[in-house]
């Protein structure tokens, strides 16, 4: 009977640990650790990030146009060409003018002809009036007879030299080396006074032209560091800021912001760019401590936003926030987190409240 008692108490202490066994097993199936990537949200007491939209820019173009009215006669140039200095763009009919230059060197040449007619008689009555065979009236009525012919003669010349200038202004040649980036007419168009003909580029240095609102563009000043993020090429260029403008009349509301970028190959004019100005919290008098954490970290339920965090023991604790700009890339957060805070950006696997988590 002893024996049988101590045969019951033996499988009853086999089954219990058995089950202990198999309920710390199906606790460790039950609640595997995540592997995540973490990172802090960016910002501090110094730094305040001021967001803007803006479009690439060369710092060097131009738009060509002619001050007089004619035909296109000759475009010997297409979108896409490269140009040297000098070389010549557009041809405008110039007949009128061509009639115009004739008629001036014409006068010129009969200017000239009275002129030298003048001089002469002027250098004769002087050597007359040294010999006493002439009088002082008759030397005065040479003399402004000579001085009259010199000065239409530099009309006539000055009349040249305007003839010659508008020559310039029909046959519009290349300012500096670059790239033709487009033509605004073609052969037989007729080209108005002001109107542009052919825009042009120099390869290179690129800027961006960024539009500030009136509330934050006082915290923005020349010298300011800017990261410029490119969507269409999925890259971020360090940038300066270079021109501050100072009045919105003409924007409406908005101020233009030049930010020079560094030089890459891949970024055109006309493409479009998120700029985050970095901008100095002590020296700008910036009252509030902005933070900001990747977009991609972001967890969305109904019509709240959250980010997951680091808890006691490594657990991930969802954490709802309050959001405000957006630059492409991260997004500031109003409420509901502190700088230097630990964040999930990224998991292995899907995450809920309290999940262990390793990094």
């Amino acid at each position: 009977m002893k024996n049988i008692h101590k045969s019951i108490f033996g499988l009853s202490l086999l089954l219990f640990a058995a089950g202990c066994s198999h309920e710390a097993e199906k606790s460790t199936i039950e609640s595997p650790s995540i592997a995540v990537k973490v990172q802090k949200a960016s910002g501090g007491e110094n730094t305040r990030y001021i967001s803007a939209t803006g479009q690439v820019e060369a710092t060097k173009s131009a738009n060509l146009s002619t001050r007089m009215m004619g035909y296109v006669q000759d475009l010997p140039v297409k979108t896409g060409q490269n140009v040297n200095k000098g070389d010549l763009l557009i041809s405008v009919s110039n007949t009128d003018l061509l009639a115009k230059k004739g008629q001036v060197e014409a006068g010129v040449m009969q200017a000239e002809a009275a002129f030298k007619n003048a001089e002469r008689d002027y250098e004769r009555f002087q050597a007359l009036f040294a010999k006493k065979s002439a009088s002082q009236k008759e030397l005065d009525d040479m003399t402004t007879r000579y001085e009259m012919a010199k000065a239409g003669l530099e009309v006539a010349r000055q009349m040249e030299n305007e003839v010659n200038a508008q020559f310039s202004y029909a046959n519009i040649r290349a300012p500096f080396s670059g790239v033709v980036i487009n033509t605004f007419v073609k052969e037989g168009d007729m080209a108005n006074p002001g109107m542009p003909l052919v825009s042009m580029e120099a390869p290179g240095k690129m800027q961006i032209v960024a539009m500030v609102s009136e509330s934050e563009i006082k915290y923005v000043r020349e010298g300011l560091a800017a990261d410029i993020s490119l969507k269409s090429l999925g890259k971020t260029i360090e940038g300066t800021v270079s021109e501050v403008s100072l009045s919105a009349k003409n924007t409406g509301g908005q101020y233009v912001v030049k930010i020079d970028m560094e030089s890459d190959s891949s970024v055109f004019a006309g493409m479009y760019a998120n700029v985050r100005i970095h901008a100095n919290r002590k020296n700008n008098q910036i009252e509030n401590e902005s933070v900001w954490i990747p977009e991609a970290a972001l967890v969305h339920q109904g019509q709240l936003t959250g980010v997951y965090t680091i808890g006691n023991e490594n657990a991930a604790i969802l954490r709802w926030l309050r959001t405000g700009r957006n630059n492409g890339e991260e997004v500031e957060v109003l409420s509901g987190l502190k700088s230097d805070e630990t964040i999930i950006v990224s998991a292995e696997g899907r995450l809920y409240n309290g999940v262990t988590v390793t990094f």
